[in-house]
């Protein structure tokens, strides 16, 4: 009996997680038709698929995958196929043209050469070609007339292979990042990221719902859900151990009459899980709340002579994970519906913002214009950033202005400019500061990092690093707005200017003395494995 109610107790804590389909998901799948399938279009009622090997196209039914008709290949490298509401459309990688086909006669009424060398996936934009290059890494508009250049951008990653358009944007399929974007076609920005559902996707095709994708290693179609209500997804996970000590020493001649430390506790948030009570060394006097509702492990120690070493630690087990928001513009809501106790909060200035400067005020006028969706609000500043500053570690942290002017800055810099420019653009701010394992699972942090959060309505707190999206890689400057790597533990989150932290994260400390002190303050965090009890 004991063994049944346990096991249904498992059950019962796995199956909520099991059946949340967040986008990307595979709702269904259907065998190919041939051993080498390459393209993929959807006509309004059923697929078109191009297969490599018997150099045929196949329209199949969605639902059983039977083979409805098939038209002999026009070249003899038949890939990216689209369909513009009468015709079927087909690029071919050895002829390097593209063939527009009558399915009802399969008559060949058209073919123009491609711009490209390589091309893969082809889309039908209700006006005009597209397609993309996987050794040009170029993704290209073109007149369906005679193949002219209309426009082009780089594409997110190095191997595109399918194309398709969705009435809105672009999806671009990467087979060596095993990776599927949805990509903005004015600027090829990109918007999602999702997981491929296969090791080699080849085509890709939008039904008017879902996003349908078949793989040259499985011979599968996948049928993937997009638009769905779980708008995060979380992997990855680390079991892991973080003991973050503070060391203080007083090399002297005089004393330290009083010295407060002030470590900042970590919570459970969407990427982290607090797995027991977190244990410190000493116990803290007490524990304090600052303005931004953050919680710190408060010390208080007195007359500290020469040369006496004060140390403060907090060990922590916790479960982390990579985290990816999927973050669909026309499903944020608009500026008036931010709440107003995150407005009071996170739109005020402060000694490191300084948002009325007139710098933040002219780079928000060139970053944003018009903008008023919130998720281009930031997007926008997001990139007026990674255009305008460069990366370089110095010491201290100077004003947002002062960065902006002087076009480099630190993790933490990057931030205040974000932080400021949103604030001044009427968007919540703040920041998350944390402590990250560097390279192997048992590591040293001692710079530690910080980046932003932006407020999106629908969607709440969002994260957002200018510093690791300065790429000039499409993809990587995506992943950095919105996702987190798995490789932090959170400490803090605030808005600056905290009571007990000030503009510091993770901890901070204060000290007072008379007469002549020469004191070291030092931070280490070290993790290790955690291993499974």
């Amino acid at each position: 009996m004991k063994r049944s109610v346990l096991l249904f107790i498992f059950i019962s804590c796995i199956i909520p997680r099991l059946i949340i389909a967040v986008p990307g998901d595979i709702i269904e799948s259907i065998i190919a038709p041939g051993t080498c399938p390459t393209g993929l279009a959807w006509d309004g009622d059923g697929l078109w698929v191009a297969d490599r090997k018997t150099d045929t196209l196949y329209k199949i039914n969605p639902i059983s995958g039977d083979v409805e008709e098939s038209i002999p290949s026009p070249g003899f490298w038949p890939m990216g196929l689209t369909w513009d509401g009468e015709f079927l459309w087909n690029v071919d990688l050895e002829e390097e043209a593209i063939y527009k086909i009558d399915p009802k006669s399969k008559q060949i009424i058209l073919s123009i050469s491609t711009p490209c060398p390589s091309p893969r996936g082809l889309a039908w934009d209700r006006t005009s070609l597209w397609v993309c290059d996987d050794r040009l890494d170029m993704v290209y508009n073109i007149s369906a007339e005679d193949g002219t250049i209309i426009s082009s951008f780089a594409s997110p990653s190095s191997n595109p292979t399918g194309l398709t358009y969705d009435g809105k944007y672009l999806w671009i399929a990467d087979r060596i990042k095993d990776e599927i974007y949805m990509v903005t076609p004015n600027k090829g920005d990109v918007i999602v990221v999702l997981d491929s559902v296969a090791p080699y996707i080849q085509g890709l095709t939008w039904d008017g719902q879902y996003l349908w994708a078949v793989d040259y290693q499985t011979d599968k179609i996948y049928k993937m859900k997009i638009i769905d209500d779980d708008y995060y997804s979380i992997k990855d996970e680390h079991n892991t151990i973080m003991e973050y000590t503070q060391e203080f020493r007083n090399y002297g001649p005089d004393v330290v009459n009083k010295l407060d430390f002030y470590l900042a506790v970590p919570q459970d948030l969407n990427n982290q899980k607090i797995i027991s009570d977190i244990e410190y060394n000493p116990e803290p006097s007490g524990f304090l709340t600052d303005q931004w509702g953050q919680t710190v492990a408060h010390y208080t120690f007195t007359d500290i002579p020469a040369p006496e070493i004060i140390r403060a630690s907090m060990k922590v087990k916790a479960k982390i994970f990579k985290i990816h928001y999927y973050i669909f513009p026309e499903k944020v809501g608009g500026l008036n519906e931010i709440p107003g106790e995150i407005k009071d909060k996170y739109l005020v200035d402060g000694t490191k913002y300084l948002i009325n400067n007139p710098i933040i005020k002219e780079a928000v006028k060139q970053a944003v214009g018009n903008e008023k969706n919130p998720y281009w609000i930031a997007r926008k500043i997001f990139k007026y950033i990674i255009d305008h500053i460069k990366y370089e570690l110095a010491r201290g942290w100077d004003v947002a202005p002062a960065v902006l002017e002087r076009g480099t800055g630190s993790c933490s810099e990057y931030t205040f400019v974000f932080i400021a420019m949103c604030r001044a653009a009427g968007l919540p701010a703040r920041y998350a500061g944390a402590v990250g394992i560097r390279g192997d699972n048992a590591s040293l942090d001692l710079v530690f990092h910080r980046w932003a959060e932006v407020y999106l309505p629908n969607y709440g707190w969002i994260p957002v690093d200018p510093a690791r999206g300065d790429s000039e890689s499409p993809r990587n400057r995506a992943l950095a707005f919105g996702a987190l790597s798995g490789k932090h533990l959170i400490t803090t989150l605030g808005g600056g200017g905290s009571k007990y932290l000030a503009w510091r994260y993770n901890s901070a400390a204060e000290w007072t003395f008379k007469g002549k002190v020469k004191v070291h303050l030092e931070n280490i965090a070290e993790w290790e494995p955690l291993e499974e009890e």
